[in-house]
């Protein structure tokens, strides 16, 4: 038996979070009667499960590994009609979804899935995955701002959690984090003033961008894949 909302996850309804707000708005049903309680469990092999009165079924789960450009946004849609990371999947990739999200001036990894319970394992704070960005600065950057980076910036919204931060060049450098707060990395540059030319995720977790050219996408190998799910960087 299984709570329902990781059935309804997993089977890529939605992600975990979103399956209990359809939950409770009384969406759900299983056996033809409306569930509302969240802790409800579910035998999935058995049970019928329903969500606006359409049957799910076990989907055939797909991990992409996708190289977002600049100047398009995480979003399948958009109302003031910029780009976004849809206008580079071909029709049979359009439903799923981004694993959490990057700037519109920001560039590099970014993972898609239907695996709602996936989606929330690595979006979620407390299974704190790795992040690893290149940052080219304006300025150079010394001993003293890559320890402050890699100990924690008090930001406005609180004091960044410890990472690592390494000196590739100057003016380049590699930083690694594992929270996930909004423009986080530009704001943590900024506030050793330290303005950010160009800012490229090149890594989540064991998921590595490597070659993989703006705008193009590969499926995770099982291995990539499992590890994901370990939450190993191995």
């Amino acid at each position: 038996m299984e709570r329902l909302q990781k059935v309804l996850a997993r089977r890529g309804v939605a992600s975990r979070r979103k399956s209990e707000e359809y939950i409770a708005a009384g969406r759900v049903a299983v056996n033809g009667e409306i569930v509302r309680e969240l802790g409800t469990k579910v035998d999935p092999d058995k049970d019928l499960i329903t969500v606006d009165g359409q049957a799910t079924a076990k989907a055939q789960l797909v991990y992409l590994a996708f190289h977002k450009p600049l100047y398009c946004i995480t979003s399948k849609s958009d109302p003031q009609g910029r780009p976004t990371i849809m206008d580079f999947l071909p029709p049979a990739y359009q439903e799923l979804h981004p694993v959490g999200r990057l700037d519109w001036n920001t560039e590099g990894l970014l993972l898609l899935t239907n695996d709602g319970e996936l989606t929330f394992k690595i979006t979620h704070p407390s299974y704190e995955i790795e992040k690893t960005y290149l940052v080219w600065t304006e300025t150079g950057v010394g001993k003293k701002e890559l320890e402050k980076l890699a100990g924690g910036i008090n930001l406005e919204d609180g004091p960044t959690s410890p990472g690592r931060a390494r000196l590739i060049e100057p003016g380049l450098i590699e930083l690694t984090i594992h929270e996930g707060r909004n423009r986080q990395v530009r704001r943590m540059m900024g506030s050793l003033n330290l303005p950010v030319k160009r800012l490229q995720r090149i890594s989540l977790g064991p998921i590595e961008l490597k070659d993989l050219s703006p705008g193009k996408f590969r499926k995770l190998t099982q291995k990539e894949i499992n590890n994901l799910k370990k939450g190993s960087s191995s």
